[in-house]
């Protein structure tokens, strides 16, 4: 069956359902809109920027001097500490429930027109070390901590400066209460956590993978939805941020800064995605078993054909199933190829 010719459907274990695959799409002319490249100019140091060493935020506190990374309470957050609780519903179609967190904002480094990629190794892994702690300081109180990226203006950033935002809440969130079902469902029929099984299986195969390293791997999932979207899996059973080894978080820095760079040189531009992590719940959690869980990182990357054209989730995605026209091995091929040397860095 030539996969990249027809069209047919991939089930996604993790999310227990399924998305349309019609590679043939990919030819069609398009006429539709076409995206802002990211500025180029953004200044390293801005006073008016409130994320930039130095500045005055919106509640006007002024930031420290920082050097590395830089964590702070969200001035404007989803979720707060002491939020009521809403009353008792009188109608099971009308329910409701408590939701009480906290949101802080973390910045990964004091130059605003630097971005991941571009960071030397050890600015990375200090970003990473930050993550661990969060994680382990906010999952002893909260079930779920949440990191995530949005980078780029495609993907909802209103700031170039580069940082990630932390959301703990008291609740397991949708994604995370499927991903717990289909793991733990997983494990229970076939005696090995399912990510992990995966990561050995993509290991093997190769078709779909992307980089690796002795400690990870990076794969477009057999089941991705977003035209160049990867998995990023480690190769040992871990089930959060903060049991990893010291050689992991080195190997893990290495290896998202060989992801970021070819997803920049895929269109030769500051490559927009959404990114977060996925690991055991907390809180309550700790004390139950969580083995069914593999640490992962999700990167959901917008573009399709060019840095100007991105891919739309309308229609019938929105109303049936997600539909991708690029097959998972044809992405995956396509970033394998790129270089490991960043487009600014080579030019220069």
């Amino acid at each position: 069956f030539p996969y990249a010719e027809h069209q047919h459907t991939r089930y996604n274990p993790l999310r227990d359902d399924w998305v349309l695959v019609s590679a043939h799409r990919v030819k069609r002319p398009w006429q539709g809109q076409l995206e802002k490249p990211p500025p180029e100019d953004v200044p390293r140091w801005d006073p008016n920027n409130p994320l930039c060493p130095g500045a005055t935020r919106a509640n006007g506190e002024v930031n420290p001097q920082y050097e590395g990374t830089f964590v702070f309470p969200n001035d404007f957050p989803a979720l707060q500490p002491d939020a009521p609780e809403p009353a008792e519903s009188d109608h099971p179609l009308f329910r409701a429930a408590a939701a009480q967190g906290v949101c802080k904002v973390m910045c990964f480094h004091p130059w605003s027109d630097l971005t991941l990629p571009l960071m030397s190794l050890a600015e990375i892994r200090a970003v990473i070390d930050k993550w661990a702690e969060l994680s382990a300081e906010l999952g002893a109180s909260y079930s779920w901590v949440q990191i995530f990226e949005n980078k780029g203006a495609m993907m909802g950033c209103s700031n170039p400066h580069p940082h990630c935002q932390v959301w703990a809440s008291s609740f397991l969130p949708n994604e995370a209460r499927l991903e717990d079902r289909t793991q733990r469902q997983h494990l229970s029929q076939h005696g090995v956590p399912m990510l992990l099984e995966y990561a050995e299986q993509e290991a093997h195969r190769k078709e779909r993978l992307v980089v690796e390293n002795e400690d990870w791997l990076v794969v477009v999932p057999y089941w991705a939805t977003w035209p160049y979207q990867t998995l990023l899996l480690p190769r040992r059973h871990v089930c959060r941020l903060q049991d990893l080894s010291e050689g992991e978080r080195d190997s893990l820095a290495s290896i998202m800064k060989r992801l970021l760079i070819k997803y920049d040189n895929l269109f030769e531009v500051s490559f927009p995605y959404s990114m977060g992590w996925h690991g055991a719940p907390m809180g309550p959690f700790l004390e139950e078993d969580c083995k069914h869980w593999q640490l992962h990182a999700h990167y959901y990357p917008p573009l399709l054909r060019s840095a100007t054209v991105r891919k739309f989730m309308v229609g019938y995605e929105m109303l049936a199933q997600a539909q991708r026209d690029l097959t998972p091995e044809q992405a995956a091929e396509r970033l394998r190829s790129l270089p490991e040397v960043h487009y600014k860095q080579k030019a220069k």
